[in-house]
């Protein structure tokens, strides 16, 4: 999925499709410890080619394994999506038309178009912030150990609004026994 400007000048028809199955599971393993494993990414899509920019439209589709982020057992995610980028030369950008003038432009270091590094990007990108097994999702067993649980959303607001109703303040302590000696006398 590497592309010469120069190649690219020479599509008849402004366009160019591509269907790739791409292997970057050494390289996504590297930038991100947290990916277990993943897929043969599968890249399909075509890149536009106008006098002014190179537009790339792209699906991604492919399964990585992540680390559950409450047990940290491994969990497959399955991710499709799509995403576009443009590109442009120094000398293009420098030109660039009042209505590409509020887009996000790439701008091309070399004469060539790489979509791996960019791919690779868009997956990170689309990793989930949660990821839950599927007894995870169903409300199973939340994960405990020696003098620790991990507890619901729900069960921590429950717990510390019990313990907000038993805390009394030190300084109103000895007030609440004179109001229940009192209360006892009457």
């Amino acid at each position: 999925m590497k592309w010469s400007l120069q190649e690219l000048r020479k599509v008849k028809e402004n366009q160019l499709q591509f269907d790739e199955v791409l292997d970057l599971k050494k390289s996504l393993m590297e930038r991100d410890h947290e990916v277990l494993d993943i897929s043969p990414v599968h890249v399909t899509g075509q890149l536009i080619i106008e006098p002014s920019d190179y537009l790339v439209v792209a699906h991604v589709q492919a399964e990585v394994t992540l680390p559950s982020t409450r047990s940290l057992k491994p969990v497959v995610v399955p991710l499709a999506f799509d995403f576009d980028e443009m590109y442009m030369t120094k000398e293009q950008d420098q030109n660039r038309p009042e209505a590409l003038q509020d887009e996000l432009v790439l701008i091309l270091e070399k004469d060539t178009i790489d979509l791996v590094e960019a791919v690779e990007d868009q997956l990170m990108l689309h990793f989930p912030l949660q990821v839950l097994s599927e007894d995870e999702k169903s409300g199973g067993e939340m994960p405990s150990g020696e003098g620790w649980e991990v507890m619901s959303e729900a069960e921590f607001v429950e717990c510390k609004q019990a313990s907000k109703q038993k805390t009394v303040d030190p300084r109103l302590a000895k007030l609440s026994l004179l109001l229940e000696n009192e209360d006892n006398e009457e």
